[in-house]
């Protein structure tokens, strides 16, 4: 049964990590080079239909994580379970704080009534983004170790 939690666990969390990459530098790439207000268009609507996504991606991942520490306590690579645990706890408080606000504003914006440093601030969330995806790569690397 750990066994089968371990592997789930990871898997989830693995995906979570290639999506929240592609994001990063695949998907804001291409919306970047589409010509007029078609970029800022298709960030809002990824951040709508991406926004109600992840949140629940991200939390379950960190209960499956925190299950995982919790039910292999005496395990070797519970020490690793616990930091990937605390670098998604990290993660998650990043987005409640520094994303998340961004992501809200963006995903309403049109052409019409987007604020003029839309672009500074869209700037913005992919820095924290970058970074966001560092702490969930770290977290994912030390579940694979756990293994």
């Amino acid at each position: 049964m750990l066994n089968a939690l371990e592997v789930f666990t990871t898997v989830s969390v693995g995906v979570m990590v290639g999506v929240e990459f592609s994001v990063a530098f695949v998907i804001n790439r291409i919306l970047d080079a589409l010509p007029g207000d078609s970029g800022q268009l298709g960030r809002a609507h990824g951040g709508r239909m991406l926004g109600a996504v992840m949140p629940v991606w991200y939390i379950s991942s960190l209960i499956l994580v925190a299950v995982w520490a919790v039910t292999g306590w005496h395990d070797h690579g519970t020490g690793l379970v616990v930091t990937a645990g605390a670098l998604l706890m990290v993660s998650v408080i990043m987005s409640i704080l520094l994303l998340v606000p961004i992501n809200n504003r963006s995903k309403t914006w049109t052409p019409e009534n987007r604020p003029a440093d839309w672009k500074q601030q869209a700037n913005r969330w992919e820095r924290y983004h970058y970074v966001r995806v560092a702490v969930i790569v770290a977290a994912f690397a030390l579940l694979v170790i756990a293994l």
